[in-house]
């Protein structure tokens, strides 16, 4: 079974940055797509970001948009997410998603992806 293990949450000021890491393990046995996803307290869990199983191409929430970059390593398996520029509206558990196909319709959906991670807290405070 494949499975999915973020890291780099924790507790950071408004305006300061954190740098988010997943890494699937388990034979996923094909390229996935992957992205990010957050829930706040009390809140429904919202798209943040989308990368292509290549890497080439990105999607990010209107929200995030200019402030997050989500990228792939050299291991098309690991997947980061840059947070700049960081709000109190950005606290949230942020979850790790992977797809084994993901067509454009289903990038901001969390039906178009076929695996979680157990997610990350992270807190910005103001």
């Amino acid at each position: 079974q494949v499975q999915l293990a973020e890291s780099g949450g924790g507790l950071v000021q408004a305006g300061g940055s954190l740098r988010l890491s997943c890494a699937a393990s388990g034979r996923p046995g094909t390229n996935y797509a992957m992205g990010w996803f957050r829930q706040a307290p009390g809140k429904e869990r919202e798209f943040v970001a989308h990368v292509s199983w290549s890497g080439d191409f990105t999607y990010y929430s209107d929200s995030v948009k200019g402030r997050f970059t989500i990228s792939r390593g050299v291991a098309k398996n690991t997947v980061f997410l840059e947070m700049n520029s960081l709000k109190p509206e950005d606290t949230a558990v942020y979850y790790c998603a992977a797809g084994e196909y993901v067509p454009s319709w289903l990038y901001g959906q969390q039906g178009g992806y076929d695996y979680w991670g157990p997610g990350t807290q992270v807190t910005v405070s103001s």
